[in-house]
């Protein structure tokens, strides 16, 4: 079964309906909560592919602030040196970014939170992960920092509204998305009553920001798992090219 190395950076942010999609792909999980001590491997060998998280962390959070981000900065630009399938959420977006030679600000417009559209790119309708995509699907936001600058080379998949950097492509096969799919009503909920700087900068209420989120959600789970089911094909089809392990 091929493996999947699934980074939770903050406990707050759980793999939750991706994790159930992508093991229903068949993916085995190897989840490392970064919150409960769990420790990073050093590097990538033994896994088909690369799922980090998001969290309240800043991606401009310097090493004493948040040490926790050093390794995941070092498993990223690894999945990058070797284009290991890669699926970055939000926070884990925006080290991608850094580490692929992009870069991180906080958003110029302010926080972008709750449930909204991000529309597909040109480029996006030859990808295999979001060319079967909508044109405007639906997705879930909770972030305050933004990807201001892509890695050289980057294919920009998505935009919206308030920042354009909202999925692209590494490589061939490392993926950043700035926005949530991943999350169900409990999880907004969560993050709603505790971020009320982004909810004060949405211009609406705490039960309006869930009621919407509530709202959306089954179209999130029509379009982004299948979605999961497509990177999950990748990650098998790396399984299936790694070489077998040399006996004694």
């Amino acid at each position: 079964m091929a493996r999947l190395l699934v980074v939770v950076p903050h406990h707050t942010d759980p793999p939750a309906r991706l994790g159930q999609w992508l093991r229903e792909a068949g993916l085995e999980l190897d989840e490392r909560h970064l919150s409960a001590g769990d420790p990073l491997p050093a590097d990538l060998t033994g896994h088909d592919g690369l799922l980090v998280l998001g969290g309240p962390q800043s991606s401009l959070d310097p090493a004493e602030v948040s040490p926790e981000l050093v390794g995941v900065r070092a498993l990223l630009a690894t999945a990058v040196a070797e284009d290991l399938p890669t699926l970055a959420v939000c926070l884990g977006a925006q080290l991608l970014a850094q580490v692929g030679g992009g870069s991180t600000r906080v958003g110029v417009e302010g926080p972008e939170v709750g449930a909204t559209l991000v529309a597909k790119r040109d480029a996006a309708y030859a990808d295999p992960l979001f060319g079967p995509l909508p044109l405007s699907p639906d997705v879930l936001q909770f972030h305050h920092d933004e990807i201001d600058r892509l890695p050289a080379g980057a294919t920009l998949l998505a935009s919206g509204v308030m920042y354009p950097n909202q999925g692209y492509r590494v490589g061939e096969h490392v993926y950043g998305i700035q926005f949530h799919i991943e999350t169900d009503d409990a999880i907004i909920r969560q993050w709603a009553e505790s971020d009320t700087v982004g909810v004060a900068a949405s211009g609406l209420d705490i039960e309006t920001i869930c009621a919407r989120a509530a709202a959306v959600h089954p179209d999130v789970a029509e379009v982004w798992a299948p979605f999961a089911g497509r990177f999950a094909a990748l990650v098998q089809e790396h399984a299936r090219r790694r070489p077998a392990p040399v006996g004694n």
